[in-house]
């Protein structure tokens, strides 16, 4: 039977540490080109612009006013009109 090659520790060693290096770097390069793409944003129907509008102006008013509760009530009701809490949720509490 023939011998196997033996290699030693160093050998070993410097194999892992290029195997990792390339994992980091294929990994670093994967987080780069995914990350320049973020997730397009979804257009807001004009009803639903028009209304977030009107609630930061309300919003600066009270601000203005010195309202120091710092609670503010909207109501709008429409008949047929578009559904607008999702855009609203994602305009002022998107980063939540």
């Amino acid at each position: 039977m023939p011998k196997p090659i033996r290699t030693s520790r160093r050998t070993w060693v410097v194999g892992w540490v290029l195997l990792c290096g390339v994992g980091i770097a294929a990994t670093a390069a994967l987080d780069a080109t995914s990350a320049s793409d973020p997730h397009p944003e979804e257009s807001v129907s004009p009803e639903c612009a028009e209304y977030i509008a009107d609630i930061e102006s309300q919003l600066a008013k009270a601000k203005q006013q010195g309202s120091g509760d710092g609670v503010l009530a909207f109501s709008r009701s429409k008949v047929g009109a578009d559904d607008c809490s999702d855009e609203i949720r994602d305009h002022f509490g998107g980063d939540r």
